[in-house]
């Protein structure tokens, strides 16, 4: 356990919870050397879509604020680097894991890391009927929790949070250990010229308000969109 000193620890806010339809708004990592807190990385992202009322108000990113961000793929680019050879850390790690794979995936760039995953962790070593939610960690380990539902606030948590589980698993003489994560991730390509022209086409005889990031939209989002208007308003 004692070997367990150097790690990242990440996290990630995004406009909902498919890392197939969703985008990542904010990306915080905390990178650990022996133990301690040593380097930050945080920048807001800008999502080219509009960010729900309720992402918003969870977070307190605005559209305006996430819009003046790093573009995605130079902010996801900077966070492979920081993590570099790390093993990673964060709470239902899988979860952030699944929409930087889904980037890699449609850049084909190959991507695998190991994490520790302090949600799985603490519901090893943790009692049964203590919540396992990142905010009720910190209020059971008391742990100073500010600003949350913001990316580095809550890896910097996450990092305290690991490592007051490593010292329960010290003291029970166990080892806590790191798997790789799985995350089954699908190249998305973009929509075609033909499938941008129909939709247009159709929302302008509809009357149906342009709500859609165009330059991000994919060609099965752009089938989906399709086939749900036709059955919502029907054929021309």
């Amino acid at each position: 356990m004692d070997n367990i000193k150097n790690y990242t620890v990440i996290d990630l806010e995004m406009t909902g919870l498919s890392a197939k339809n969703d985008k990542i708004i904010e990306i915080g990592a905390a990178k650990i050397r022996n133990g301690e807190l040593s380097e930050k990385y945080q920048t807001l992202v800008d999502p080219k879509i509009h960010i729900p009322e309720r992402v918003q108000e969870l977070t307190g990113i605005t559209d305006e604020e996430a819009a003046a961000g790093a573009d995605m793929d130079e902010a996801v680019m900077h966070l492979i680097e920081f993590i570099g050879n790390d093993e990673i850390v964060g709470h239902n790690v899988v979860f952030d894991y699944s929409f930087i794979k889904q980037w890699a995936a449609n850049k084909k760039i190959p991507l695998q890391l190991n994490a520790f995953d302090t949600l799985k962790i603490a519901r090893k070593y943790l009692p049964a009927g203590q919540s396992k939610k990142l905010e009720d960690l910190c209020v059971y380990f008391r742990i100073n929790r500010q600003n949350a539902h913001r990316a580095l606030d809550d890896a910097v948590e996450t990092y305290q949070i690991f490592e007051k589980l490593k010292e329960i698993a010290i003291e029970k003489g166990q080892t806590i250990k790191s798997a790789p994560l799985v995350y089954k991730a699908k190249r998305q390509t973009p929509a075609t010229k033909h499938q941008i022209e129909r939709l247009k086409e159709y929302m302008v005889s509809h009357d149906i308000i342009d709500v859609i990031s165009w330059e991000t939209l994919t060609r099965s989002q752009a089938s989906r969109l399709y086939d749900e208007y036709l059955a919502k308003y029907g054929r021309k």
